[in-house]
């Protein structure tokens, strides 16, 4: 009882010294914390691998971090060997095949992956011998093979084609051939064409070249001494060879004299992904290097930052804007970025602009600094509770030659930054008249209301990869209208009266995910009542069922009863061919002209159904088959785009059907195939009733 009244007591207390602090002033802040980051312990190989130990005895583990300190290399039209290569050296050594080594690392329970840069093993202790074996054999005697080199290039020719539909994918390949122009490391683009250029023999040269003890440092972090790690590294890494590696040095990107804008399209997008950046000369640990971080945090570093309250909290135009001061030691960057409406991108831009232009004006407050510095406290301190952060610290110091005392001092330093500091950052490094804008986005939506920040008026228009875009969207001949199109569409796949006839179809489909094979069957009867179900064997996955009226969806996460928007939306998808409908359900069709898809001309046709509900949908030009629809919606405050490719078609019951379907949206893809298609078949309505 004694404790529980103790308790009371300190909540009691606690409670009244809350009461009693004036909430309307910012905390003053206190002396900066001194941090203990206490002795580094380290040894180097006489190879020149330098080992650092941080003893964390809290759990019965130990992880083994390998960094290779390398300048960035031009791969030029092989773009992306480097990154192959690291994925390579775990695929195999001249002792053990790629599942020999998958099957000790699970044996064992251990973590264990690669890349062009770094390897990375952890265990519990016990199993140290055995996981620091299996790094040394890669890193020493790694042994390419053909087959797995094609089986990885077709990994990152299939990322590779996801990215292209996805808008901060584009933004990102854009920004860095803008920023570093195409001759520097940073501003290679990673293509099909380039992967495919890659051989075995390119990914050996990386390896045996770069894989070098002399420029690695290894940290070595979990229930270990000193005393037990040395031997261990020297039983397994002294006999790796050390050898000479190039250096390489690239001049520093030239900035643009004036603002020049940007745009890349995306047809059928219902949002813009916007972005401000130039590049700046900021070396990891300089003197502005903490200064500048701040500064950064202000602006846009965090929730409560200028660029977020006011696109996100003041006017609604994102669901969040960030920015970033990003230090390098060839050449750093600044960026201001969001996503916002089609219909809002040029006040999301003028309102970033703004607060960029404020802030180089000096337009910061001593509370807005003192809030940040006592975060930036905050989220170190916390950061030291993590053993690899000591690891990190030791091998950032000796990569980038900092002061010893350099993080021991860290939070003396943020301290020490000033209103001056943050402002004097601000005019160095935030500099838009001398960098970029850069919009990906609906060109027809968009792309006229961005001239007005280009101080010449012009806007350059870019592909997925920053090359410069060739316009393909031409005017359709005069004959050619929109209700052309469909109507001939609608006679391609077997013609009204054909059609008309049909009341029912069931659909039946089958992919893969993951490795799994799912099924997924569609029916549809008229009048719009649908049952839809996706499942693999009879785990069902998902579950639509609509009468008409009333729907329900039924998933994993539970049963969910269709709003009024997506019983609306549901009237117009649940039918079986919705072209028949759009002269007499009040669609508007919009004829966009004519465009390439697969180096063949399509009729590029703009839907919109009566609710407002819009895609994008391509024709052949030559068959007169739907070859491509672009569907753009909201899920849960995101928007997601998705692409669907039809092909193979064949004819079923006088009716020209696709058998393939390829669909993308972001990252992930899918190829379906139609295995049965059955018509005018009768269902029971009560088949197609919420239960």
């Amino acid at each position: 009882m004694k404790k529980i009244y103790l308790s009371l007591f300190a909540v009691l207390i606690a409670a009244v010294s809350f009461a009693q602090v004036d909430r309307s002033k910012m905390p003053e802040p206190g002396p900066a914390p001194k941090i203990d980051l206490g002795e580094t312990q380290s040894f180097t190989l006489e190879n020149g691998l330098k080992v650092f130990v941080v003893e964390n005895h809290k759990l019965p583990r130990v992880a083994f971090s390998m960094v290779l300190d390398i300048d960035p290399i031009k791969e030029g039209d092989k773009a992306g060997a480097a990154d192959m290569a690291g994925d390579l050296i775990s695929k195999g050594t001249k002792s053990k095949t790629k599942d020999q080594i998958n099957f000790a690392v699970d044996f064992i329970g251990a973590d264990f992956y690669t890349s062009a840069t770094s390897v990375y093993g952890s265990s519990l202790k016990k199993h140290q011998d055995k996981i620091l074996e299996i790094m040394a054999d890669v890193v020493k005697n790694s042994d390419f093979k053909q087959d797995e080199l094609d089986k990885l290039k077709t990994q990152y020719i299939s990322g590779i084609q996801s990215q292209k539909d996805d808008p901060d994918a584009i933004a990102n390949n854009v920004r860095n051939v803008l920023l570093y122009g195409k001759d520097h490391p940073y501003g290679e683009i990673m293509t099909e064409e380039t992967v495919a250029n890659i051989t075995l023999d390119d990914a050996k040269s990386f390896y045996q070249t770069y894989f070098k003890p002399n420029v690695a440092y290894m940290a070595v972090v979990g229930d270990i001494t000193l005393k037990e790690a040395k031997p261990l590294i020297q039983k397994y890494f002294a006999d790796w060879k050390k050898g000479e590696v190039p250096s390489f040095t690239y001049p520093m990107p030239e900035s643009p004299k004036m603002t020049e804008v940007a745009f890349v399209n995306k047809p059928g997008a219902v949002q813009s992904v916007i972005s401000v950046f130039n590049t700046i000369d900021l070396e990891p640990g300089s003197a502005d290097d903490i200064k500048a971080s701040i500064t950064n945090g202000i602006l846009g570093g965090g929730f409560v930052s200028k660029l977020n309250l006011n696109l996100r909290e003041a006017h609604a135009y994102t669901y969040g804007a960030r920015s970033s001061i990003d230090s390098d030691e060839l050449v750093g960057s600044f960026e201001a970025t969001a996503k916002v409406r089609n219909e809002v991108t040029d006040s999301a831009l003028t309102e970033t602009l703004k607060e960029l232009m404020a802030m180089r004006n000096g337009d910061i407050t001593q509370e807005e600094l003192d809030a940040q510095k006592n975060y930036r406290t905050g989220t170190f301190a916390y950061s030291l509770e993590n053993p690899q952060t000591k690891a990190r610290f030791a091998i950032n110091t000796e990569k980038y030659k900092l002061a010893p005392d350099y993080y021991a001092n860290y939070l003396k330093n943020l301290a020490a930054v000033t209103l001056a500091d943050a402002k004097a950052m601000s005019a160095k490094y935030i500099n838009p008249m001398q960098g970029y804008i850069l919009v990906v986005g609906n060109k027809d939506e968009v792309a006229e209301k961005i001239k007005a920040f280009s101080p010449t008026g012009t806007v350059k228009f870019y592909d997925s990869f920053g090359n410069i875009a060739v316009e393909t969207l031409k005017a359709a001949p005069a004959d050619v209208t929109a209700e052309s199109v469909i109507d001939d569409y609608i006679n391609a796949i077997g013609g009204r009266k054909v059609l008309d006839k049909i009341s029912s179809v069931k659909t039946t489909m089958s992919t893969s995910m993951q490795g799994m094979p799912i099924q997924i069957n569609v029916t549809i009867q008229n009048p719009s009542m649908l049952l839809s179900e996706v499942k693999s064997g009879e785990m069902v996955f998902q579950k639509q069922v609509f009468n008409g009226e009333i729907g329900k969806t039924t998933s994993m996460q539970g049963n969910k009863v269709m709003t009024a928007d997506e019983v609306a939306k549901m009237k117009y998808e649940a039918a079986i061919f919705p072209e028949l409908n759009y002269s007499k359900e009040g669609y508007t069709l919009e004829l966009k002209g004519m465009d390439k898809l697969d180096d063949k001309d399509v009729y590029v046709i703009d839907v919109t159904n009566p609710n407002g509900d819009k895609q994008r949908e391509f024709y052949s030009a030559d068959s007169k088959l739907l070859v491509k629809t672009i569907i753009t919606s909201e899920m849960q405050g995101t928007v997601v785009t998705e692409e669907n490719f039809f092909s193979d078609y064949k004819v079923v019951k006088k009716v020209m059907i696709p058998h393939k379907i390829n669909s993308t949206s972001g990252p992930q893809q899918m190829e379906m195939k139609v295995e049965s298609v059955e018509f005018n078949k009768k269902y029971d309505a009560s088949m197609f009733e919420p239960k």
